[in-house]
């Protein structure tokens, strides 16, 4: 007997940023990129940009596993590639938090107000979020990507179709901590 679709994990990939701050929009170039390729039926690959609320309210659809993909400054040479196991634990806005601007929500804010919404609804946020982000050049006024982060997202594919397939990825990207610690 075969699980029903509805019964299988599901994963969501999130391309994150703004295609105006040149390498900002790595995570919507890699996303659309991922799209192209022949992935398996439990896996959406989403071009969210700069709209974070709604990638929220998204994830109340059910997911197991998340991966956002994004711009990531953690100060190593520009498209340097990393895999960040997020700490999903206590994910909740703070009562003296400033008002939510759908259009400016850093990750780490989706995930908080995610964490609300689930506790409001009954919903389930991922067991499981990974970010793969990608050091940037620049994140100033421009359309496209700088050459060495370019040069990156076709590597972040595999990178993330690996993390698809198998669950870890290979040996040549970085894997580090939501405190930045790389393991």
């Amino acid at each position: 007997m075969n699980p029903s679709p509805q019964s299988r994990p599901r994963t969501l990939v999130a391309g994150i940023g703004n295609i105006f701050l040149a390498d900002d929009g790595f995570g919507v170039e890699t996303a659309r990129r991922l799209a192209e390729r022949d992935l398996p039926g439990h896996v959406e690959v989403v071009d969210i940009g700069v709209r974070g609320m709604h990638l929220a309210y998204q994830l109340l659809d059910g997911y197991d596993t998340l991966v956002l993909v994004d711009a990531t400054a953690r100060g190593e040479a520009p498209g340097t590639l990393y895999v960040i196991e997020h700490d999903i634990g206590g994910g909740s806005l703070s009562p003296g938090a400033p008002a939510l601007d759908g259009h400016r929500m850093t990750p780490d804010a989706v995930l908080a107000l995610l964490g609300t919404l689930c506790a409001g609804t009954g919903a389930e946020p991922p067991r499981r979020v990974l970010v793969v982000g990608c050091e940037p050049a620049s994140v100033d006024e421009g359309i496209g990507l700088s050459a060495p982060v370019s040069d990156a997202v076709p590597e972040a594919v595999r990178l993330i179709e690996e993390l698809l397939n198998n669950g870890e990825p290979g040996e040549s990207a970085p894997r580090a901590t939501a405190d930045g610690i790389s393991t």
